[in-house]
């Protein structure tokens, strides 16, 4: 074929091309902008605060957005990064919830509502915990998110709804543990399984999963032919645990090597300690920012009444001042869960 005809198929080729990509980029639906446009702050707010409620996620983003940019130096332009913050949680962008949260942090670490922007990025943390079988970075940031909270805020609700997320982070924690050890031991690495076992007791003894760690125990200590350490394991699962289904199989497996452990399983005995099921998170169980109110409040005091309540129980000319945190309680007596002749 000559060489002339050769280049200007080629050009067809690429001209062909060139078509083909302008006429997708012409049919491709482009995302729909919010046009600039100034505004007064309460109407850009509000429009945010409805698309809120209506569940308008990404909407709501570009109005609190506006709002930054139009008013930067106003109190709603302070208020509307936590707000932008919330619609990405809810909308399951936990990245850039967690890039707003920490903006307002950094911006006004002093602000009553700086505890809710902790608060928010320890629970995009929390959400994106997956299953013990995967990577655990989550959940480890997730913990750590959490103990802040509790630590930062002791007294404040967000504090308590942390510490009963942190049970769950532990249990998670313990979780990969004992899916871990389980391997080892079905390997044939009995060592390896009870030092994953063992980490179980150490670090999360108040999981659901410390009564079959006691049991694994058992079982790895047995296949090493360590006797005596599989007794004293036995004994502590059936001291703290007699009413535990694990502690009536160690029991079963004790006897069918002809060591019969000193406590019988009791159905009506205690059982090992029950955490919520980490799955399915329920968005409408996290806490929602604070209202504008709030801010007048401290951090660890009593949560802000809301202005309808605040106008029923005050006149106009009433002022109203924050009641001062309650004083702290005394700090628990610290005990381990498992108790016996392991001395934990």
């Amino acid at each position: 074929m000559p060489r002339h005809v050769i280049g200007r198929a080629v050009l067809v080729l690429i001209l062909a091309s060139a078509l083909a990509a302008g006429g997708c980029s012409v049919f491709k639906k482009k995302k729909p902008t919010l046009a600039y446009e100034e505004r007064p702050v309460e109407l850009l707010y509000n429009a945010g605060a409805t698309r809120i409620d209506n569940h308008q996620w990404t909407e709501a983003v570009d109005y609190f957005r506006e709002v930054e940019r139009q008013h930067p130096y106003s109190e709603w332009a302070r208020r509307s990064i936590l707000m932008t913050a919330y619609a990405h949680y809810q909308a399951n962008d936990y990245a850039e919830a967690i890039s707003d949260s920490d903006q307002f942090i950094s911006l006004y670490p002093g602000n009553p509502s700086t505890p809710y922007a902790y608060y928010l990025k320890a629970i995009c943390y929390f959400e994106q915990i997956v299953d013990v079988g995967r990577d655990q970075a989550s959940t480890s940031e997730a913990g750590a998110a959490l103990r802040e909270v509790a630590k930062r805020y002791p007294y404040s609700e967000y504090a308590a709804d942390a510490r009963l997320k942190l049970d769950m982070v532990s249990d998670q924690l313990a979780g990969k543990e004992m899916t871990v050890g389980r391997y080892y031991l079905r390997s044939g690495d009995a060592m390896g399984a009870v030092g994953r076992f063992r980490t179980v007791l150490d670090k999360y003894q108040t999981t659901s999963h410390t009564p079959e760690a006691l049991y694994r125990l058992v079982e790895a200590y047995l296949t090493l032919g360590l006797v005596d350490e599989a007794r004293r394991n036995a004994a502590v699962l059936g001291y703290n645990y007699p009413g535990d289904p694990w502690y009536a199989d160690a029991y079963k497996l004790m006897t069918s090597k002809g060591y019969r452990p000193g406590v019988a399983p009791n159905p009506t005995g205690k059982r090992g300690p029950h955490v919520p099921f980490l799955g399915h998170h329920d968005k409408g169980a996290t806490l929602p920012p604070p209202s504008p109110t709030a801010e007048t409040t401290a951090a660890n005091g009593p949560v802000a009444q809301t202005a309808d309540a605040q106008a029923q129980q005050t006149s106009p000319t009433d002022t109203i001042e924050p009641t001062p945190p309650a004083p702290p309680p005394p700090p628990p007596k610290k005990s381990g869960l498992i108790h016996g002749v392991l001395g934990l």
